[in-house]
């Protein structure tokens, strides 16, 4: 069980800081559809592919003491920041974590918009379909958004780059 957990807080304390549910939500999903063994069952939501599980682990670790949740009032919305606790840097100082690659990955993902990773985390859903099926499921699905032929390239490109930090290359099955 708290294996898992423990996968989850590396992920965060590589990434040193994460701003957002929305972005926390796609990096361990593209992580997770890239390379990485995170065991969260995602399905298609609002904004893209959506944990439950992972929502419901983060509340856990917070209601622990190893994640620091941070509420900020945004504008007209509210925005969440998440970092390690020290007794969460503890915790996992003792149940070490194997992920190699995983910090320049996430550290890169972390620096992109939550709208970029919407996209990306969306294609990575389809990714079984033909790229023309998936233009047509993101033109569709995420009509709101008005994503272009172009950021949908950069999308494809981008999962290829953290492909290749990840240590595989186009097509290949995770390390």
């Amino acid at each position: 069980m708290l294996k898992d957990h423990a996968k989850l807080m590396h992920a965060i304390a590589v990434s040193e800081e994460i701003v957002g549910r929305k972005k926390l939500q796609k990096m361990i999903y593209i992580a997770k559809n890239i390379a990485f063994p995170f065991q969260e069952r995602f399905q298609f939501h609002f904004y893209g592919p959506y944990s439950e599980e992972l929502t419901l682990r983060v509340e856990e670790l917070c209601n622990m003491g190893f994640l620091n949740e941070v509420k900020e009032k945004k504008g007209g919305y509210y925005q969440y920041r998440y970092t390690l606790t020290e007794t969460g840097k503890e915790f996992l100082g003792i149940n070490e974590v194997e992920m190699p690659s995983l910090q320049d990955c996430l550290l890169d993902m972390n620096g992109q918009n939550a709208r970029f990773l919407e996209l990306v985390s969306t294609v990575l859903y389809f990714n079984d379909l033909p790229k023309e099926e998936v233009k047509e499921k993101v033109f569709t699905l995420k009509s709101k958004q008005r994503y272009t032929d172009e950021e949908v390239e950069q999308a494809y490109q981008y999962i290829e780059s953290l492909r290749e930090k990840a240590g595989l290359h186009c097509g290949q099955a995770p390390i």
